[in-house]
């Protein structure tokens, strides 16, 4: 997967594409958050940016970066399919690395607090 691709994936798109993505991220968010499980190590992360994203206060550029990024995580079939053990969750883990290092100065303490709170709570 190259820059290219992760470029396309992450470009936050019109506001209509941005609103069909928070509805997929909604729908799929915690279920793929409880498959990835031990797979993405920087989840807590992950989980901030998904409050981030969702956040009204957040940049719509941000936002539709992240939502961008977030889809790609809980769509079951992309460049890699997530049910390969092993590898399943690699070019999740690509895109949502770009999406995290493009946005981190975004994600509030208040974003890391609810995410810490989330995790704690599905253990």
């Amino acid at each position: 997967m190259d820059d290219v691709k992760i470029g396309e994936i992450l470009e936050p798109g019109s506001e209509e594409q941005q609103q069909r993505r928070a509805e997929r991220v909604r729908a799929g968010f915690w279920k793929t958050v409880r498959k990835a499980g031990r797979s993405i190590p920087f989840m807590d992360e992950v989980v901030a940016a998904y409050y981030c994203a969702l956040d009204p206060h957040t940049p719509m550029r941000v936002r539709g970066t992240l939502l961008a990024a977030l889809a790609y995580f809980v769509l079951p079939f992309d460049f890699i399919p997530d049910f390969l053990l092993g590898i399943g969750f690699t070019d999740d883990v690509a895109v949502l690395m770009a999406a995290l290092a493009a946005i981190r100065s975004h994600i509030t303490p208040a974003h890391r607090e609810a995410a810490r709170k989330a995790l704690e709570n599905r253990d």
